[in-house]
């Protein structure tokens, strides 16, 4: 390898590295001179402009993405992986609409949401319409992640398994899940990172109301994430201060989602 490539390497690399360090320097430095007790209420005014409310429906949202997406995302890579015959036209299919679907805009799953859950379905902005657009958005990674950890496994492990007698579903759950376990658990992790940071579709579909839903559909259960509440603030242009303050909350959860990626895969790959 020539000095010119090893230095456009290591250059990129600390680019990289800076970019990331300057951002989160700079709101925690725009941010943190904001955070006040007023911003943990339990309930929002336009006074206190509180983002607990936000935080809650946030989890709630999560929880509920998760709930939908996982199952199906999860079996859709074992089926391609463990099931599908080799040169299977429709595992082809799968992968291209897989493909597709992660290179969507998320203003056009918004707008999806919003004409099909929201209005087609009479969900009205919801918790429900919002989880189920989001779902969508996150199935290519769980999706991929899992089929990439499925891949991952040595076929020896398998073969070993089939000739001590074990069946296609024993196999599947005593051997290959618990080796591709990291692989899938981080993909799922990413995925709520994803749903956390995401703005745009939900606007379309869970609503922008400052309060807790305390519903799935209808009366009541409209909300706004973490994410749209600091994008409402700023926005509005009379709570910038605010915003930033949510930014370093918004920021610390996301690092914190990373990092959990991290260490739970790091765990699980030790204990195996």
């Amino acid at each position: 390898m020539s000095k010119a490539t090893r230095f456009i390497i290591k250059f990129s690399a600390f680019l990289t590295f800076g970019i990331l360090l300057f951002i989160i320097a700079y709101i925690l430095l725009r941010g943190v001179p904001y955070l006040k007790p007023s911003l943990f209420e339990f309930k929002y005014t336009s006074d206190n402009v509180s983002m607990l409310p936000s935080i809650i429906t946030t989890v709630l949202l999560i929880l509920l993405t998760l709930v939908v997406a996982t199952p199906i995302g999860v079996f859709t890579g074992f089926y391609l992986v463990e099931y599908a015959k080799k040169g299977n036209k429709l595992v082809e299919i799968v992968r291209i609409a897989t493909e597709t679907l992660s290179g969507i805009p998320s203003i056009v799953f918004g707008l999806f949401g919003m004409l099909f859950f929201v209005i087609r379905l009479g969900f009205q902005y919801s918790l429900l319409a919002g989880a189920l657009t989001a779902a969508i958005m996150v199935l290519p990674l769980i999706i991929r992640s899992t089929e990439e950890a499925l891949l991952s496994v040595d076929d020896s492990l398998r073969e070993a398994s089939f000739g001590l007698g074990a069946g296609k579903l024993r196999t599947i759950f005593l051997i290959v899940l618990p080796v591709a376990m990291p692989g899938i658990l981080s993909g799922v992790i990413l995925a709520t990172g994803r749903v956390v940071g995401e703005t745009a579709a939900l606007m379309f579909t869970l609503g922008t109301a400052s309060k807790i839903p305390n519903a799935l559909l209808h009366s009541g259960a409209s909300g706004r994430t973490l994410a749209l509440h600091m994008y409402m603030l700023s926005s509005e242009g009379m709570h910038v201060n605010e915003s930033y303050a949510t930014g370093v909350v918004l920021l610390v959860i996301v690092l914190l989602i990373n990092g959990l990626s991290t260490f739970l895969s790091n765990k699980l790959t030790k204990g195996r």
